[in-house]
């Protein structure tokens, strides 16, 4: 672990150095990305001086108790020892999770579509839930959300709404919130008070760059008609919304949301590009997951992985079949235990297939 730990600093070392150049801080796309590299390794650095630094206290201890002439020191060292190695395993578990590789797309800014499935206008009720959940989630991280398109639910909520999460990480926290999110209770539709079962589909895709995917504006058709809705109201007489359709595979992508038809278009590329990358990362997972059964891949779009039951006040992910009791909590945002756990999960599985391949 320690030779690893050696290269890590040598490399973190490097960085420190790389950033503070002018000829790279003049390239801002190599600097951003050293940036991140130093930030990751700077953690990693840490726990190795910290590791070195119990490693040396275990070794005078164990000096000193070898020595045994100062009965007083010989006491000390002892305590010494013990409270190292009572951390020692600990700080060897983290560092061996901080070791397994990252995804290289858990840096990427999103684009995350929720659509409302089986249910009717509840199901829109409920998609529109799960889109304030999320931007209630991302406000108290710091991250910034803005609307892409949107089609409104005819008794509130939405049938489908496209937004961007930009921040630091996002692909890599919101990723595993793909599938399909199933609620139980009583529809505000519903005049006899029984209980219903809704769904609604999230998709998260990482936002591709022009060098993720080059697209052949010849096979793009564009179109342009008049915006709808809030946003599109004072506009709704010019066309400024614009669609995209990529003929070769069929996908479509539209935005409505800006003024500006220049600006829509913008925004309706970055959700082809994303829909087309995300294409070629299904297809990735999908053989990653032939390899290893994984409880929380993120490729399965049809899978239902959790369950949000009103009556009881209860939040269920099926994935690891972890339950809590604060729907309330997890409606208004509050989905980093969940979120957590999932990573856990993942990671142990990493670092299991990471042992065996050793």
């Amino acid at each position: 672990m320690l030779d690893r730990l050696q290269i890590i600093k040598q490399r973190f070392d490097e960085i420190s150095d790389l950033i503070i150049q002018p000829d790279v801080i003049a390239d801002q796309k190599r600097y951003v990305q050293l940036n991140k590299e130093y930030k990751d390794l700077k953690a990693l650095s840490e726990k190795r001086d910290e590791y070195v630094n119990l490693m040396g206290n275990i070794e005078e201890a164990n000096e000193i108790i070898s020595d045994g002439s100062d009965a007083e020191m010989v006491e000390m060292a002892k305590m010494q020892l013990e409270e190292a190695k009572e951390r020692l395993p600990l700080l060897e578990e983290e560092i061996k999770f901080m070791l397994i590789p990252k995804d290289p797309e858990d840096a990427k800014n999103v684009m995350v579509e929720v659509r409302a499935g089986t249910g009717g206008d509840e199901a829109s009720i409920f998609a529109g839930d799960l889109y304030r959940m999320y931007t209630k989630y991302c406000e108290a991280k710091g991250w910034r959300t803005s609307v892409v398109d949107l089609n409104e639910g005819t008794s509130g909520g939405f049938k489908e709404i496209i937004f961007e999460v930009t921040g630091e990480d996002v692909y890599g926290t919101l990723k595993f919130e793909a599938g399909v999110h199933r609620v139980q209770r009583v529809p505000q539709t519903e005049t006899q008070g029984r209980i219903h079962t809704s769904a609604a589909t999230v998709m998260v895709l990482p936002e591709a760059e022009e060098f993720d995917v080059q697209v052949d504006m010849n096979d793009v058709r564009i179109d342009f008609f008049c915006s709808s809705g809030p946003g599109g109201q004072s506009v709704n007489t010019t066309k400024s919304a614009v669609r995209l359709t990529h003929i070769p595979t069929g996908l479509v992508a539209q935005c409505q949301d800006e003024k500006s038809q220049h600006k829509n278009k913008d925004k309706a590329m970055q959700v082809l590009r994303s829909r087309l990358y995300e294409m070629e990362l299904a297809k990735k997972q999908e053989e990653d997951a032939k390899k290893r059964s994984s409880q929380v891949s993120s490729g399965d779009r049809s899978a239902k992985i959790r369950t949000y039951n009103y009556p009881q006040g209860r939040v269920t992910d099926h994935r690891i079949g972890l339950t809590l009791y604060d729907l309330d909590g997890v409606m208004n945002g509050g989905i980093q235990k969940l979120i957590d756990e999932l990573q856990l999960v993942n990671n142990t599985e990493k670092l299991k297939e990471a042992s065996e391949v050793i």
